[in-house]
């Protein structure tokens, strides 16, 4: 079945009755869960299928959000009855590595959608981040079932609100946080090594198994090879004809959250074989269009209101320095490592450098999109802000500071899940790209 097919079939609850029994035992809101998956199927429809001149390849990818809390949701029941884990995680800075050695499975919660705002706000500040509001209202509403089927939930301590939201949070689900040095200097101060060894010691504890060194290898090839894949998909994106549209590319980068690790990856370096193919055949997206890169906060399912309305209107996006781009795949934890010690190092070493707006001073994503805006050769620089997100909209004075310097043209759009500003963003984004030499 073709995935417009699948998603024409959600669109009219025929996949709803499907899965009906498996959101049921996870103690799914059942009404509400139907409208919120109508919503996206309309949604989705709309935004991605209306596209023309999209890589075949992508049919793989309609089909995973065809079947977003479905088919995948039962590969996690299928899963845990085998006796295997399922652990929910929030940042990039949870040692996905970890969770594969411990013969568990690591699923994003992240929610880029307003839905179940109001439930959120039952217990939280109105004028919090949308993306912490998003996964808490998706546990509150019964809404999520990667929620509701994780063994366990790992937060961080990337800023205050989610910070203090994982002390509430932890009163619904089993928790467990890490903590992150905040000062750039304090990365070597051995805080993070030990964070990441407590969380393996937790991940033992939670599977009822030892670790061994061939189990964190194999974790580490396999979160290594799926990096790579998505590193192979952005450089092409750089070529003069990009192959793929930035809407279809932050859509892969969204599903590598929650995919089977091992078939993502196949089908990721399967669609670049094919944008390959349509480099040397000199074919493209949104050719003549305005290059695009994107930096700022991530923006998870169904978020994808900014590289639509850019798309639609002169633009092509060609990358994402982001959560939800070049900060998931930079960089690999070091294959030759041996010992359990040295891999535990490489794995701290890794991840304890993803420039996050939550590391004081971050020159080092200032210098990434210099960089990247250079390699990709952009246009201009959107810089993408989730409303009272306030490590970035702070540091947004220093990129602009950074850009102007550069001579780098730099447009800052902040927002929140709704749909309410679509009209003046879209005024915002055709002003700036008519800038744009």
């Amino acid at each position: 079945m073709m995935a417009a097919d699948v998603l024409s079939l959600i669109s009219q609850g025929s996949v709803m009755s499907t899965y009906e029994t498996l959101w049921a035992g996870l103690g799914l809101d059942l009404k509400r869960h139907d409208e919120l998956l109508e919503l996206l199927g309309q949604f989705y429809t709309g935004l991605y299928l209306s596209q023309p001149n999209r890589p075949a390849g992508m049919g793989y990818f309609d089909f995973v959000i065809s079947e977003v809390h479905g088919l995948r949701v039962q590969e996690l029941q299928e899963h845990k009855a085998r006796g295997g884990k399922v652990v929910g995680t929030f940042c990039l800075y949870v040692p996905e590595e970890l969770i594969l050695a411990a013969g568990g499975v690591c699923v994003g919660l992240c929610a880029g959608t307003d839905f179940p705002a109001a439930d959120a706000e039952a217990i939280l500040p109105r004028n919090i981040c949308p993306l912490i509001k998003s996964a808490v209202g998706f546990k509150l509403a019964r809404l999520c079932p990667y929620v509701e089927s994780c063994d366990l939930v790992v937060g961080e301590t990337t800023c205050d609100g989610k910070k203090k939201t994982w002390e509430i949070f932890g009163q619904h689900v089993p928790m467990h946080v890490m903590e992150l040095p905040q000062m750039a200097a304090g990365r070597q101060d051995g805080l993070w090594l030990g964070q990441v060894r407590d969380f393996k010691g937790r991940m033992e504890t939670l599977a009822g198994r030892t670790i061994t060194e061939d189990d964190i290898a194999r974790g580490i090839r396999l979160v290594n090879a799926k990096r790579r894949a998505l590193a192979r998909l952005y450089a092409l994106r750089q070529n003069a004809n990009v192959p793929i549209s930035g809407k279809d590319a932050l859509l892969i980068s969204q599903i590598a959250f929650y995919d089977d690790i091992e078939r993502y990856t196949a089908k990721v370096n399967e669609l670049c074989d094919e944008l390959v193919a349509r480099v040397t055949r000199g074919e493209g997206v949104l050719l003549g269009a305005k290059r695009l890169l994107i930096t700022g906060t991530p923006m998870a399912i169904p978020n994808w209101k900014l590289h639509h309305i850019l798309e639609e209107n002169g633009g092509v996006v060609v990358c994402e320095e982001s959560c939800t781009g070049t900060r998931y795949f930079t960089n690999t934890v070091d294959e030759s490592a041996k010992g359990m010690d040295a891999q535990l190092e490489a794995i701290a070493e890794r991840y304890v450098h993803i420039p996050c707006a939550c590391f004081s001073p971050n020159t080092e994503r200032l210098d990434n999109v210099v960089r990247y805006a250079r390699e990709w050769q952009a246009d201009g620089v959107i810089d993408y802000t989730l409303a009272f997100c306030h490590c970035y909209n702070v540091e947004h004075e220093l990129l602009r500071q950074r850009l102007q310097a550069e001579g780098i043209p730099l447009l800052h759009i902040e927002t929140d899940y709704s749909m309410g500003d679509m009209g003046q963003l879209t005024t915002r984004a055709r002003a700036f790209m008519e800038t744009l030499a």
